[in-house]
């Protein structure tokens, strides 16, 4: 296909989403925004979008594509936008959602409190008024406010016009145009490692498409929506029984050529529970370590669940895991001892009270592991505290923010910290992917993105949208 579908990114980061558009194919990128400047400058390293102050892009700037404007989405005129955008993706911070709000008395609509970065994302559309919108954002939005926000979210989309006098309130914005509404047609929680993501990242993703674009037949609309559901969902997709582990993309090769380096692994951790002897260990020992055989294929199964499975759909799925380590360029490629022009894969120094710890510490486990012992450390009721990844299930998410054992940890019992990039390639990033700031920026924009696979996935089912799109015939 020739056509190339021009979009517009919001809250754009380092890139995740976008990079899913652009593996996927077939989009034209106009503008990119974010308030901060490290994310702007890994993402014009990669896309070589030129990278401006709003305040330029809203003056001389204008009308040159593309670009990465600098500043808050509030100060972005979208009508210096040239031309037409057929996508609009973007994902308000999480936290923004903290201020939509409304007393239950006001459930019923006069007026409910909505944040200010989520309401310019619909000023965008009112705006640019796309044929189809992608909107992510954290689960939680679901249950915030007991479902009044995503109630009040979907509601606007879908009555953009007769709800814009209640949001221009909020941006601060006298536009009089008329705009077309939104029918929406996936709006649901989507589990990343489903689709073959080796990590455990639950995102909402919402999908709308303007009323004129659709197909008019219902039956035709219906079929549609049931596609759009398919991809995103991963109803079809054997990663859904079967997920691309840690283990699959740090050595670069599929789970059934790797029975030496998982037992390797493992057997780190013989004694470990000897060592550590707590009730948590003696409660692994039984649940876990008895339960391993030491053979990759069949402990892959047993920690993810899939009991009595169909070997032929298994060696299929095995297949699909080695297409995708080929997809990402990870195939044959062992991430330990790799360099990379931006250092990502720096193995940071640990203090060796840490290390100590950790080796106490067997994958999938925290520092719960070793309460009540001399390696024991606060953090009562934070699973996340020094919890190491295990090698043959998805990773738990990778995290942005945060110190104090939050890292994310290996699953070698030699190893602390994952690096940047074993962080990079559980997020999905190619290796070709490159970053730019101080490490902890890095990390952040690492951990802030969308899987770029689950950003393909989305392309794909954009695409099917476009491809069906009635306006313009």
């Amino acid at each position: 296909m020739s056509q190339k579908y021009t979009v517009v990114s919001l809250f754009s980061g380092a890139g995740g989403m976008d990079l899913g558009l652009y593996m996927e194919g077939g989009f034209e990128f106009l503008t990119a925004n974010d308030v901060l400047l490290p994310p702007a400058h890994t993402y014009a390293e990669n896309f070589g979008h030129k990278i401006v102050s709003a305040g330029e892009f809203n003056g001389e700037i204008g009308g040159q594509h593309p670009v990465y404007i600098v500043g808050d989405v509030s100060s972005v005129d979208f009508s210096r936008i040239s031309g037409s955008a057929d996508v609009v993706v973007g994902g308000p911070p999480c936290q923004d959602f903290s201020i939509v709000r409304g007393p239950e008395k006001e459930r019923m609509g006069i007026k409910v409190k909505r944040g200010k970065l989520y309401a310019h994302f619909v000023r965008a559309l009112m705006y640019l008024q796309p044929k189809v919108f992608v909107f992510e954002n954290v689960p939680g939005l679901l249950s915030a406010n007991n479902g009044t926000a995503f109630e009040t979210i979907i509601e606007d989309f879908s009555h953009l016009n007769l709800r814009w006098s209640e949001i221009k309130e909020i941006v601060g914005n006298s536009i009089q145009k008329t705009a077309e509404n939104y029918e929406i047609l996936f709006a649901e929680v989507v589990d990343s490692s489903e689709l073959g993501v080796p990590q455990k990242r639950k995102r909402l993703i919402i999908v709308g498409a303007r009323e004129d674009v659709l197909p008019r037949d219902h039956i035709q609309k219906a079929w549609l929506r049931s596609d759009v559901k398919n991809i995103l969902s991963g109803s079809d997709s054997l990663f859904k029984k079967y997920p691309l582990t840690p283990l699959e993309v740090f050595e670069g090769k599929p789970l059934s050529e790797l029975q030496n380096e998982y037992r390797e692994v493992m057997e780190e951790y013989r004694d470990v529970a000897a060592t550590v002897r707590t009730e948590k260990a003696e409660k692994w020992v039984r649940s876990v370590w008895e339960n391993l055989t030491f053979n990759a294929v069949e402990d892959y199964l047993f920690v993810n669940g899939a009991a009595r499975p169909d070997y032929r759909e298994l060696e299929a799925a095995f297949e699909a895991h080695g297409e995708l380590l080929e997809e990402l360029g990870y195939m044959g490629a062992k991430i330990e001892g790799m360099n990379f022009p931006d250092r990502t894969n720096e193995v940071s120094r640990e203090k060796e009270d840490v290390l100590q710890r950790l080796r106490m510490i067997p994958p999938d486990e925290n520092h719960e592991f070793v309460r009540g012992t001399q390696w024991e450390v606060e953090g009562r009721g934070m699973s996340l505290i020094y919890r190491r990844i295990h090698p043959l299930k998805p990773s738990y998410t990778v995290v942005a923010y945060g110190g104090g054992g939050t890292w994310g940890y290996h699953y070698r019992r030699n190893r602390g910290k994952l690096t940047n990039r074993e962080r990079a390639r559980l997020q999905t990033f190619p290796d070709t992917f490159l970053f730019k700031g101080t490490s902890s920026e890095v990390r952040a924009q690492i951990g802030e993105a969308v899987p770029p696979l689950l950003g393909k996935k989305i392309a794909r089912a954009v695409k099917l949208i476009l491809e069906a799109d009635q306006s313009s015939g």
